[in-house]
C-alpha cells in the first residue's frame, strides 16, 4: 500500500493523506455528507440560495417556490462538506412534477470526495448549464424533489421544494 504510486496519488486527489492537512471532521455530527447550500445562478442575476446547513431547513421549501424566467438560462451550485470516510459516486438526483405528472428526472454525477480538511474546507460543484422551459404551456407551478445519493444507494439528503416558470423574474 505504502510502495503503490498509483494509489498514493489517486489518495493525494481525494484530499487523503500528510499533504492535506487536518482532517475538518465534526466527531459529534455522525453525517457522511452535509450539504451546505443549492443555489441558482442566471447571468443578470443575483443567485437564489438555498441555505441546507441546518438539520431541518429543508422542511420549509415546498411552500416557498421562487420564480425561473421561461427561457432563461440557469446553472445550478451546490456547496457541501464530506466527513469521516470517503464518498463515492456521489450524485443529484431531481424528480420535476408538473399538476402531479412526472415531467422529467435529471442525474447529475457529483464525484467523490475524500473528508474536507484545512487545505479543502469546502466542496463546491457547479451542474450543467440549463434552460427552463418556454411558452404559455410551460409556465406554472412545479414541484420537485431533489435528492443527494452516493453509490451505495445511501440518501444523504432528500427534500421537496417548489418553482414557478413564469414570463418575468
Amino acid at each position: 500500500d505504502a510502495n503503490d504510486e498509483s494509489l498514493q496519488r489517486y489518495k493525494e486527489s481525494l484530499g487523503l493523506g500528510a499533504a492535506a492537512g487536518k482532517d475538518l471532521s465534526d466527531p459529534s455530527d455522525p453525517r457522511t455528507c452535509i450539504i451546505k447550500s443549492l443555489s441558482l445562478e442566471s447571468p443578470g442575476r443575483s443567485p437564489i440560495t438555498i441555505d441546507l446547513s441546518t438539520p431541518g431547513s429543508e422542511a420549509t421549501l415546498k411552500e416557498k417556490p421562487f420564480t425561473i424566467k421561461e427561457g432563461a438560462r440557469f446553472t445550478m451550485v451546490v456547496t457541501f462538506k464530506v466527513q469521516h470516510e470517503i464518498i463515492s459516486g456521489l450524485s443529484y438526483v431531481q424528480v420535476v412534477k408538473r399538476k402531479g405528472i412526472r415531467v422529467s428526472k435529471d442525474t447529475e454525477m457529483l464525484g467523490s470526495y475524500g473528508p474536507n480538511t484545512e487545505k479543502q474546507a469546502i466542496y463546491t460543484k457547479r451542474f450543467h448549464e440549463e434552460e427552463a422551459p418556454s411558452g404559455m404551456l410551460a409556465r406554472g407551478h412545479y414541484n420537485a424533489l431533489s435528492s443527494f445519493v452516493d453509490d451505495d444507494k445511501k440518501v444523504h439528503l432528500k427534500f421537496e421544494w417548489s418553482f414557478d416558470i413564469a414570463k418575468d423574474w
